[in-house]
Parts: structure tokens; C-alpha cells; sequence
């Protein structure tokens, strides 16, 4: 049942386990030995739904989605002058953390269960939204330990000491940073701010740390089961991304104060002197025509069903002006509702994607290949029955590969070159299919000769005339590596290939292939194929120096043709 009320709901369960079973899976039985047996469900939870990333908004979700509840009104506290909590921020975080927010929840209760989740929680939006703390940064503290206003600023690592949280000693940021990067959790985000010249720090009054974000909250001010007052702070380079996060963080776990839903605001004073007060929890309001939601989706509702339909998915909905319009009343846990098509998605899920009559579209297309595969597919036929064997190697490679290796400079092959390469083998998109097929050669060379092996796929050049400045050539190679050169079987197959393409071996309607000169040939051993008069490539025997540098002992010939003239 509950796995129908996910698929309803546009989620899916993805299995159902227990500890024991995971650890099993993947460490074998005896690891398993003493492992918990509590049924686990494991729910797929869409990337844009941050408000279902908890135990508490998706069983609020559900409820709503089930019309058991109706959706609770947040409700943000403005405490009375001079009694609030300030949140004072410097100008020298505008160099490494420019924005914070902040928000306390007054008179929360936590159970242990109750707990674990709202660290789950921040743990996988720093995760997702916040990109791995890249954007965001969540602090969390017990507000009962430290005394307002806190300052936000920037410090050198040698000026900031602290006890960082579960530590037993004060350390001060820089030996923080050591202890941290041996440790599994934590040394992901050390790169954050390691190179700085100033970490972020956030302090209270009597100058006790909070936190240093995004690496780690001091011990001072954790949180325990006893807490009833919590601090939230979310610091980042991107302020809309923190108002989300803090949104998040408020709206999830305000349904434990002591009056449900509300949440006590917070002033953040900017380096400029501006206040602001946060959590926003800012309702809005869209609206949608009943009939561009039933035209999208394809079903034919009346606006006050529809209105129904949205409201089940937390957007509360109603008709106005006559049955003309739907207001939507966008709520702050649903970030993700940017634009009406956002609103017709909710519409579809909640009516139900398998209750949507399916019809045959009004158009009538026929498909067809796209004639240079056409053609592709036919060649690779002719090929392997000539007796090779195909290949398919990668797309980019490296700058030695189809310049320095072949004897020519890397600004003549005119290449594409990519900016950051992950790895060496990387660098730039091949210009020729020549050294993929001899470093296939190359991881092969325990195989019986002779190695036949050919290749049809794009290669790439830059070409200014291009819209996006490069352009792909579908070419044909193929390769020959015995004992002896070989050089009539790679000729021969280039007589083959024209007899299967119908191309006569004469000058003016058919091909020819004369001599010439090419850095990666041997000398006197290299010549050009002209079609109609135009070179489309070239085969010959492969220079020595070449060979060598693909680490190949044996002569080999290549033949390297552009088909496209041929489609």
C-alpha cells in the first residue's frame, strides 16, 4: 500500500531492507552478525523537493497529499524591540563568505528519534543544496549556552582557537585543519577555505565560537536532548540558496516548539549598516488558467477539481474571477515552484499520470535514419567481412596523441582543445581516428598477428564558420599491423570500399590516389585518395618514429578517409 501511495504521490520506494541486509549485500554475512533488523524503507525523493528530505515534511506531504490534514500556516515571530536575537555581519567575510541567515526555534522538544532527524536533515541539504557546502553552510546551536548579538567576520587561521565539536582540547583553526584532513567525513570540505588568507568564524558576545563554517560547529554550543532553544545559522556565497536552506531548516522542524508552525526572527545587520530579518517565509501568490493546466496535461477538469488537485500537493488553490482563474498560494517549503509549468507538473502527479487517457497525437510522423549512419552502418558490414575487426575508442585523447606521436605541431592539426582536462589522456578532441587504433594495437600485442582493425566514427576541428566554432567529420580508418608492412591489403581494401560506395576507378567521376608526403608515412611510401577530383584521405605505410612512440615493434600501413562525399 505504501508503495502505491509513494508512486500516487510522484515518488517511488525504492526497496525495502533492514541494516542487516545492507551490510550483508555488501560486506558478506559474518560483517553482518549483531547488525539491526528494523525494517528500513529506502525512498526516492526527487532532487528539487528539498521539503521531503525529512521524515517529518514527508509524512506531512503524505497527509495533506491522503486530505487527513490541511497544510499549517508558518508563521514567523517578530520578538518585541531590543529583546530579539542579532546576527551582526562584517565586511571582511565579503571575501570567502559574504551572506548569512539566521533563525531560533523557541521551546522545541527533542526525542532521540526526533534528533537524529533534524541532523540527517542539514547533513543531506548540505549535500544536495548546498553542494556539498560550496553554497551553504549549516551551523546549529543550543542558544541557552551563548548569549546574543554574534558576529559573523573573518579571521587569520592563527587568531581563531576554539574546542571543535565531540574534541576534547582547544585547537586553534590551522592545527583544526590537520586534525580534519585524515578524517573521512570532514576532509571533503577542507579545499573550501583552505588556501584563504582568512577562515569565516561566527562568535557570540563574550566571544565563545559557534562555529567556523563550513568545516565544523564548536562543542560549546551543541546540541543535546535537552535543548529547547535552537540557534540556526546558514552562511554561504549564495544568499538565495541559504534563505532556502533556512526556509527548509524552520519549516521542517517547527511542528516540535512549543506553539506549532512558529518560528522566532532573527536581525542580520550587513557590513553596510542595512537590517534584515529572517527566516523570510514568504508566501506568494500565482495565477494559472484552469485551462492551460488541463490543455498541458491533457484531461478535462473543472477549475474546482483542479484546485482540489493542487491543493492536495501542499499548493493551496482556489477559483476566483468567475471560474477563470486558479489562485495558487505557493508556500516557503516549495522552492521549486518557479514557473506555472511547475504548478501543471503538481496537477498531473496528483491526478495521476496513470488516470491521464492516452491518444494518438494528431501528427503523423515517419522516422527515418539519418542518412550518414545509413551509410556508417553499411561500411562496418563491408568491412568486417573483408576480414577486420572493428574498434571503438575514445573521442578525446591526448595533445602527444594526433601531434607530437605523429610528427606534426599541435596548432597545425587545428584541434579542440578543452579547458580543464580531468586527466592528461584527456586534453583534446582527436583530429584523426589514426592513434586510437594504435594504442588498441598497442594493449594488444599478445594477440596472433596479423591485427586487422577498423574504425568509422567522427572526428573533430575547429571551423570559424561554424555556429558553435568546431565541426565533425564522420571518417573511415583502418589499420593493418604484421610483420611486413602490408601495403597492398590496405590497398586493396581502399579498392573495395569504392567498389561497395559504386565509385569507378577513373579521374572524373570516380577516384585516384597519387603520391604524396605526410609527417606520420614513411617517405615514398604515402598517398593521397581523390574523389571526383576532390582529396578525401589518405593510406600508406607508417613512419618508424611513430610506431615506436606508440610503443609498437612491428611495420604497420593505414588508410584514413572522410565518407561524408559519399552519403
Amino acid at each position: 500500500e505504501f508503495d502505491e501511495l509513494c508512486f500516487e504521490f510522484g515518488l517511488e520506494l525504492d526497496e525495502i531492507t533492514s541494516e542487516k541486509d545492507i551490510i550483508s549485500k555488501e560486506k558478506g554475512e559474518e560483517k553482518a552478525k549483531g547488525a539491526s533488523d528494523v525494517v528500513l524503507y529506502k525512498i526516492d525523493v526527487p532532487a528539487n523537493r528539498y521539503d521531503l528530505l525529512c521524515l517529518e515534511g514527508l509524512v506531512r506531504g503524505l497527509q495533506v497529499f491522503k486530505e487527513r490534514i490541511n497544510l499549517p500556516k508558518f508563521e514567523k515571530i517578530i520578538p518585541a524591540e531590543g529583546e530579539g536575537q542579532r546576527l551582526i555581519v562584517t565586511e571582511q567575510t565579503a571575501q570567502i563568505r559574504p551572506h548569512a541567515v539566521a533563525a531560533v526555534l523557541r521551546n522545541i522538544t527533542f526525542t532521540k528519534d526526533r534528533y537524529d532527524s533534524f541532523i540527517d536533515l542539514q547533513e543531506k541539504l548540505h549535500q544536495n543544496i548546498c553542494r556539498k557546502r560550496a553554497l551553504v553552510a549549516i551551523g546549529t546551536h543550543d542558544l541557552d549556552t551563548i548569549t546574543g548579538p554574534f558576529t559573523f567576520t573573518a579571521k587569520a587561521p592563527s587568531e581563531i582557537k576554539f574546542k571543535p565539536l565531540n574534541q576534547s582540547k582547544e585547537y586553534t583553526a590551522s592545527q583544526i585543519m590537520d586534525l580534519y584532513r585524515t578524517d573521512s567525513h570532514l576532509r571533503h570540505y577542507l579545499h573550501l577555505i583552505e588556501n584563504k588568507p582568512r577562515y569565516p568564524v561566527i562568535y557570540d558576545s563574550n566571544g565563545v565560537v559557534l562555529s567556523m563554517p563550513p568545516i565544523i560547529n564548536g562543542d560549546h554550543t551543541k546540541i543535546s536532548l535537552k535543548t529547547r532553544n535552537v540557534f540556526i545559522e546558514c552562511t554561504g556565497t549564495d544568499i538565495t540558496k541559504a534563505k532556502i536552506v533556512l526556509d527548509i531548516m524552520v519549516t521542517m522542524f517547527s511542528e516540535y516548539c512549543e506553539k506549532p508552525f512558529t518560528v522566532e526572527a532573527v536581525e542580520v545587520v550587513h557590513p553596510n549598516g542595512k537590517t534584515h530579518i529572517y527566516p523570510e517565509l514568504a508566501y506568494r501568490t500565482e495565477k494559472v488558467k484552469p485551462e492551460y493546466i488541463n490543455k498541458k496535461v491533457g484531461i478535462s477538469e473543472t477549475p474546482s477539481s483542479l484546485a482540489k488537485l493542487l491543493t492536495r500537493m501542499c499548493l493551496k488553490s482556489h477559483v476566483t474571477g468567475n471560474g477563470n482563474h486558479l489562485e495558487i498560494e505557493i508556500p516557503p517549503t516549495r522552492a521549486d515552484i518557479i514557473h506555472a509549468c511547475d504548478i501543471v507538473e503538481d496537477a498531473a502527479i496528483a491526478y495521476g499520470y496513470n488516470n491521464i487517457q492516452m491518444v494518438i497525437p494528431k501528427t503523423y510522423t515517419i522516422a527515418n535514419q539519418l542518412p550518414l549512419n545509413k551509410l556508417t552502418e553499411l561500411l562496418r558490414l563491408d568491412l568486417a567481412a573483408a576480414g577486420f575487426t572493428e574498434a571503438l575508442t575514445f573521442a578525446l585523447c591526448s595533445q602527444e596523441d594526433i601531434a607530437d606521436k605523429l610528427g606534426t605541431d599541435i596548432s597545425a592539426t587545428n584541434a579542440v582543445i578543452i579547458a580543464n582536462p580531468k586527466t592528461a589522456e584527456f586534453q583534446v578532441a582527436r583530429t584523426t581516428l589514426l592513434p586510437g587504433l594504435l594504442k588498441t594495437i598497442a594493449a594488444n600485442r599478445k594477440m596472433p598477428l596479423p591485427l586487422k582493425l577498423f574504425e568509422i566514427s567522427d572526428i573533430v576541428v575547429k571551423d570559424p564558420n561554424a555556429d558553435v566554432g568546431a565541426k565533425n567529420y564522420r571518417h573511415l580508418c583502418a589499420i593493418y599491423y604484421n610483420k611486413s608492412p602490408g601495403f597492398e591489403i590496405i590497398h586493396g581494401l581502399l579498392d573495395r570500399v569504392m567498389q561497395v560506395l559504386d565509385v569507378p576507378p577513373n579521374e572524373e567521376n570516380g577516384y585516384t590516389i597519387k603520391a604524396a608526403e605526410g609527417t606520420a608515412f614513411f617517405p615514398g611510401r604515402c598517398a593521397e585518395v581523390f574523389v571526383k577530383g576532390q582529396s578525401v584521405g589518405k593510406l600508406g605505410v607508417v613512419h618508424p618514429d611513430v610506431i615506436t612512440k606508440f610503443e609498437l615493434t612491428m611495420p604497420c600501413s593505414v588508410l584514413e578517409i572522410n565518407i561524408e562525399p559519399f552519403v
